[in-house]
């Protein structure tokens, strides 16, 4: 793997983290409106 090859390999790990947490957030979102609107009944 070449050192250009290694840079974008870790960019792209350190992108997917971000992205996991963002979706990790947005389904507890989900979740938390679904229970809320559930409660409402």
């Amino acid at each position: 793997m070449s050192v250009p090859e290694a840079k974008r390999l870790k960019e792209l790990e350190v992108e997917n983290v971000r992205l996991k947490k963002l979706l990790a957030e947005s389904l507890l979102e989900m979740e938390v409106t679904r229970e809320a609107l559930r409660k409402k009944r």
